[in-house]
């Protein structure tokens, strides 16, 4: 008796191979003669056809172009495919600097997916795997972590999950995976952030290590605005009103030649109110940077391809400090943080990252008894309870001051009655004297 082998079988005179692909039995006639060699081959030939399925490499159309039913599995794509797609329709809606930081991270998680695996054959524990290894695997060194770490932060790894379960719920939104297989796999546990703002003897020690004027004033500015960071350095002398003493946020720098809009639509054209050490580091600052020369930008607005051209003299221009004979007439991003990291070092205050600037204005302004509403607008919010979910623990207790507010209020129009008798001509009327 003729043994063929595993999936290999006779069917009208010629050789045939069978396998599973995506729960479907799949039949191939070879139109080869039953041949003891061609048995071998068939069946070394069905083999690899079952491990390429095994490891997700399996292209139905590659293998058999001319099968009717390759249409049916046009669309197995591997990873790099679905990343590419993701974001070539995704670049239509989201801010460039958004889709910059999107692309990043997707080709920064190419080194934990088997990129050229099918989509179509990923599981539950695949993207819990790769969520393990985000946690445990070494980091290489960089000019910012010159030391092998061990490992990532809960934080930066559901920034990569985020990104990931995305495109996964992508592809299976639109039909090149059958079943969701994001809904086991959710976030690491996480604590909830904790501002971690300035203290005055800190902020006085990041003063003394300024080198120049510049970085004092754009320190200040940040500290008494609460700017973001790209709002700081996408300032203009045209945005700002000295004799009302006012800052109209209009844009946000978010690349080395890219402008957009601030970050929320309460962000956008908000009046920030100069409190006085703001408004006096910008009259520092006008005799450096206000009388030169206003430059063209364009910046780009929420629609699609839309852009508005502004003419602005910004506030704080590299040019102006320069040592290397640097000419750019404003600064990029990763300006301020750069600055930031270099007070930093010489000031040896412990390291936080200089959005705590922003974090600073606001804990400062609560501890001082600001209305809570007022610091939302003034800080780009919607509404105040951002303020009150973020930055509860730095409002002070003032209860008491409000119960002796309302006893004053009310001490002119509440009638004393003397406890000794309720005849009406007993009762007065307690003055303020």
């Amino acid at each position: 008796m003729i043994k063929y082998p595993t999936g290999v079988e006779l069917h009208n005179g010629s050789l045939r191979i069978n396998f599973v692909y995506k729960g479907k039995r799949i039949r191939k006639w070879l139109a080869m003669p039953d041949t003891a060699k061609n048995r071998k081959i068939a069946g070394e030939y069905r083999a690899s056809i079952v491990y390429k399925i095994k490891m997700g490499t399996f292209v139905f159309d590659d293998e058999f172009p001319d099968d009717k039913r390759s249409s049916s599995y046009s669309k197995d794509i591997n990873f790099i495919e679905l990343v590419d797609l993701y974001m070539e329709l995704k670049k239509t809606e989201i801010a460039t600097s958004t889709l910059r930081r999107y692309d990043s991270i997707s080709r920064s998680l190419m080194q934990f997916v088997n990129c050229k695996k099918s989509i179509s054959t990923y599981t539950p524990a695949d993207l819990l795997r790769i969520r393990n290894k985000l946690l445990t695997d070494h980091q290489l060194p960089n000019k910012y972590r010159p030391t092998r770490d061990d490992g990532r932060s809960v934080a930066t790894v559901n920034n990569y999950m985020r990104m990931l379960l995305s495109l996964f719920r992508f592809a299976h939104r639109n039909k090149y995976i059958d079943d969701d297989i994001t809904v086991d796999c959710g976030y690491l546990k996480k604590e909830k952030p904790i501002p971690d703002p300035l203290t005055e003897d800190e902020f006085k020690r990041l003063l003394i290590a300024c080198q120049n004027n510049q970085s004092r004033n754009m320190l200040i500015l940040s500290v008494y605005t609460g700017l973001r960071p790209g709002e700081l350095t996408g300032l203009a002398w045209e945005d700002i009103d000295l004799v009302k003493k006012t800052i109209m946020v209009r844009r946000n720098v978010c690349g080395p030649s890219d402008f957009s809009y601030p970050k929320t639509g309460a962000s956008t054209d908000r009046i920030i109110s100069l409190l006085e050490p703001a408004f006096n580091c910008l009259k520092d600052q006008s005799l450096y940077t206000k009388m030169t020369a206003p430059i063209d930008v364009k910046v780009k607005t929420r629609e699609f391809n839309k852009y508005r051209t502004d003419s602005c003299t910004f506030v704080f221009q590299p040019s102006i400090v320069s040592v290397n004979g640097v000419l750019t007439k404003f600064y990029s991003p990763g300006g301020f943080s750069q600055i930031w990291r270099s007070l930093i070092r010489r000031s040896g205050v412990r390291h936080r990252k200089s959005y705590q600037t922003r974090h600073t204005y606001a804990c400062w302004m609560l501890s001082a008894g600001a209305n809570p509403a007022f610091i939302a607008t003034q800080m780009g919010h919607s509404s105040s309870k951002m303020v009150h979910d973020v930055y509860g623990a730095w409002m002070p207790e003032n209860d008491q001051d409000q119960i002796s507010l309302l006893n004053q209020k009310l001490n002119d129009s509440v009638p004393y009655v003397s406890p000794s008798s309720h005849n009406k001509d007993n009762i007065r009327f307690i003055s303020n004297s």
